[in-house]
Order: C-alpha cells, then sequence, then structure tokens
C-alpha cells in the first residue's frame, strides 16, 4: 500500500492522541489475531473485528487498533476514524456494568434526568465516566427506542423500565453483588 505524507502525518498524530503500547504481552496480541481470524481478516469485516475486539476487552485497547490496522494493510487512521464514528465504541477502558440512561423526550418528562442525576450520585461518577474499581460506567443517549417504558435504564443490555429515583439504589446493588 503506497501511503502519501499526510496519511502518514495523520497516524501519526492518531498514534500520539491514544498512545501506543508496546507492553501488551503476547497472550493478548494473539487473542487480537485469533479474533482477526475468525473474520478471515477481511477487511469487509472491520466493524465486526472491531466489535469482538471490544467484547473481549469492553473497550477497544490502542494496541489492538494497530494490529487490525496491520493485518487489514488499513492505515491506522482509518480504523481510528471507524472507531471515533460509531458510538458502540469506545476508546477508554470502560467498567465491567455499562449503565446507559435514557434522556430523550418521552424519559426526559418522567423524570429520566433525576434517574441519571441519583446514578452519578451512587456511582460517585459523571456521564461518560467509569468508576474507580472499573465495575462500572455511566452513560445517557437519547433515545433507547422503548419510550412506552420510559423512563428507561439499561445495564449490560438488560431494558429496567419505569424507573424512579428510589429504585436506583436496589438496582445498583443487585448489579455489585452479582
Amino acid at each position: 500500500m503506497q501511503m502519501d505524507a499526510a496519511v502518514i502525518a495523520t497516524d501519526e498524530i492518531i498514534v500520539q492522541e491514544i498512545g501506543r503500547s508496546d507492553l501488551w504481552d503476547e497472550y493478548d496480541s494473539k487473542k487480537i489475531h485469533k479474533i482477526i481470524k475468525a473474520h478471515d481478516g477481511e477487511k469487509t469485516s472491520v466493524i465486526s473485528i472491531l466489535l469482538d475486539i471490544q467484547k473481549e476487552y469492553n473497550y477497544l485497547p490502542k494496541h489492538a487498533l494497530e494490529i487490525v490496522a496491520t493485518e487489514l494493510d488499513m492505515f491506522l487512521s482509518e480504523i481510528y476514524s471507524i472507531a471515533t464514528f460509531y458510538k458502540a465504541f469506545s476508546l477508554k477502558p470502560r467498567g465491567k456494568h455499562i449503565v446507559t440512561v435514557c434522556l430523550g423526550t418521552a424519559c426526559h418528562v418522567r423524570g429520566g434526568s433525576k434517574i441519571a442525576d441519583a446514578l452519578s450520585r451512587g456511582l460517585s461518577v459523571e456521564p461518560g465516566e467509569t468508576t474507580q474499581d472499573r465495575q462500572f460506567t455511566l452513560e445517557t443517549v437519547n433515545c433507547l427506542g422503548a419510550c412506552a417504558l420510559g423512563p428507561v435504564v439499561v445495564v449490560d443490555e438488560e431494558y429496567h423500565g419505569n424507573m424512579s429515583v428510589g429504585n436506583v439504589e436496589r438496582l445498583l446493588k443487585k448489579y455489585r453483588r452479582g
């Protein structure tokens, strides 16, 4: 693949932004190679590959992006563009449990923002942050498509409808225990 100066410069900026990890052990690198191989190393499978890596690590580690770029014969900037375009991907480590609060219109008018505030207090993090123990990441979205159940909180893809501020602590206890 012929690289032009602009793409090389862009890749260097991305490496500086996300960092470079030469500390990954061989075992983790083998996991990434195995995921790529499961998709036959096809460029057309790049999103599926990134989804599988995210499922394994709960985020997209910088070293994994470098391996994917190399193995698929793509520029790191291309992989980075995909990873930052889709909200499903995260470049920052996330918690074991992903807590998503809907702030769409139907949920908002039923108290969604108060529930988000209660979760933020209960976890001692702001939306977009992960707890110190990496057990929880709190996120907000504009719509989960479950308006009839609003306000809605999703934890690890499990929907909890008709949430109230009073139910927040019980919900967090459930996931802290289990």
